[in-house]
């Protein structure tokens, strides 16, 4: 049996590529001798005139997935879209719990960028990219704080050759149940999430005050 089921899977690259441009914070993922290396990181997607386009990003120079980021180092990143649990209780049909996700998976090759003004440009652009359409700050290339951070981080380029989209969203249900799944959907990315992260941050801090 292919995986996932064949309906799960997403055949539109412009919905897969809106998932990581939505969801630029993506999870990277690369091996070095025989060792999954992994980095949480923004990545954003550029159109360059090749077939998928590329992702764009930096890490800092420390991390140790640097080991693994050659010319032609093949890296897959992964960008979450939303997800949730699906209670059996929102279909009007008898059916188990699930759960409903929209992945995607952008694989390519490295590119290493190794002039300093490239890799400030590609800072530059994914400022702006994350600002958005109403940005409240602007990076220049000329800030001279620049000059010293670029020295701590690598620049690089991932030509996409392979894209998967993992879209669930209860695909195998009758269309009004989809309809309840997609609503579910939707009402689980509103869900205040100020006091689990007033308590994470509180814990961290304790964390802190202990060890020291």
């Amino acid at each position: 049996m292919k995986y996932p089921p064949q309906h799960h899977q997403e055949r539109n690259f412009e919905s897969v590529i809106d998932v990581a441009k939505n969801y630029p914070f993506a999870t990277m993922v690369t091996v070095h001798h025989n060792q999954p290396l992994i980095t949480h990181i923004p990545i954003i997607y550029e159109t360059d005139g090749s077939k998928y386009g590329k992702l764009v990003a930096h890490i800092d120079k420390y991390n140790p997935q640097t080991t693994a980021l050659k010319n032609d180092t093949i890296a897959t990143s992964v960008f979450y879209g939303p997800d949730c649990y699906i209670s059996p209780s929102i279909y009007t049909t008898g059916q188990l719990p699930t759960w409903n996700y929209i992945f995607a998976h952008l694989t390519g090759t490295v590119r290493l960028l190794t002039d300093k003004e490239t890799v400030k440009r590609t800072m530059v652009r994914m400022t702006a990219f994350l600002e958005g359409e109403n940005p409240n700050y602007e990076l220049k290339q000329d800030d001279p704080r620049m000059d010293s951070l670029v020295d701590y981080i690598v620049g690089f380029e991932i030509e996409i050759t392979h894209w998967e989209g993992k879209f669930k969203f209860s695909q195998d249900k009758l269309k009004k149940d989809q309809a309840l799944a997609k609503q579910a959907l939707i009402e689980s990315q509103k869900r205040d999430a100020s006091q689990f992260i007033e308590r994470i941050f509180q814990n961290h801090e304790n964390a802190q005050r202990t060890s020291s």
